[in-house]
C-alpha cells in the first residue's frame, strides 16, 4: 500500500481473486464507503482472513456482528468486496472476499472536486493511523517473534532530491519489484508452499517536503 503525492494505493495480496487489477475508485459514493475506519479495518482484516463471515471479522475488529454486516454491505453495493464460496456446511451466514488486487485513488480524479478531495484526505488519515499502529503493534511485540523475523524486518529511510517525474518513475520501480515478489509469493503459497509464510506489511510513503524534521 503506498501514498505518493500524485496517487493513493492499496495493495491487497489475494491468492484468489476476481480481477487481477487494481480497483480504480473515480466517485464520490464510493471513496466514502472506503474511507470510513471501521470498513477499511474490515477490508484489511479480509485481506489477512482471505474469505470470512461477518462473525468471524467482528471478533478480529472487536464489534458487534450486526454492525460488520451492515458495514459488509455497504462495502459489497459499492464492488469493493463480494460474496465468496461458503466454505463450511452452515450455509446461513454469507462468506466474503475482496473483489479486486488492490485499490487505487489518483490525484487526477479528486482535484478540483472538494467533496471528492476531502474524501480522499480522509481515507488517507484512516490509512496512516492504521499503518501507524499496525507498525507499532510490531514494535510492542517483536520480542515474541524469532531472531530470523527480526533481523528481516525493515525500517529506512530515505532523503534523495528528486525532480516530481523522478518521484514517479521510483514509485512504478518499487511497485513492479513489489508486485514481482507478491505474484511469486501467491503462486508459491497456491501450490502449497505455506511453511514459514506470515502475512508482512511493507509502508511506503513518498513525497516532497520543505525544511528539516519538526
Amino acid at each position: 500500500m503506498q501514498i505518493p503525492l500524485r496517487k493513493f494505493s492499496f495493495v491487497s495480496t489475494v491468492v484468489d481473486m476476481t480481477s487481477q487489477e487494481n480497483r480504480r475508485i473515480t466517485d464520490l459514493g464510493t471513496l466514502k464507503a472506503i474511507s470510513h475506519p471501521l470498513r477499511m479495518r474490515l477490508y484489511r482484516a479480509l485481506h489477512v482472513a482471505r474469505t470470512a463471515t461477518a462473525s468471524q471479522l467482528a471478533e478480529q475488529v472487536d464489534e458487534a456482528v450486526s454492525l460488520v454486516s451492515y458495514h459488509l454491505r455497504k462495502l459489497a453495493e459499492h464492488g469493493l468486496i463480494q460474496e465468496a464460496e461458503v466454505q463450511s456446511a452452515d450455509g446461513r451466514e454469507r462468506w466474503w472476499e475482496l473483489s479486486s488486487y488492490g485499490l487505487e485513488i489518483r490525484d487526477e480524479d479528486v482535484r478540483g472536486t472538494p467533496e471528492m478531495a476531502a474524501a480522499s484526505d480522509a481515507l488517507g488519515r484512516a490509512v496512516n493511523e492504521q499503518r501507524t499502529e499496525l507498525h507499532r503493534r510490531f514494535l510492542d511485540e517483536r520480542l515474541t517473534w524469532s531472531d530470523e523475523w527480526r533481523s528481516a524486518a525493515i525500517s529506512s529511510e530515505w532523503l534523495p532530491r528528486l525532480t516530481a517525474p523522478e518521484l514517479a518513475a521510483l514509485g512504478r520501480e518499487l511497485d513492479a519489484l513489489l508486485k514481482k515478489y507478491d505474484q511469486a509469493a501467491r503462486a508459491a503459497e497456491a501450490a502449497g508452499d505455506t511453511e514459514g509464510r506470515e502475512n508482512v506489511a511493507v509502508h511506503l510513503h513518498g513525497f516532497p517536503y520543505r525544511g528539516g524534521p519538526r
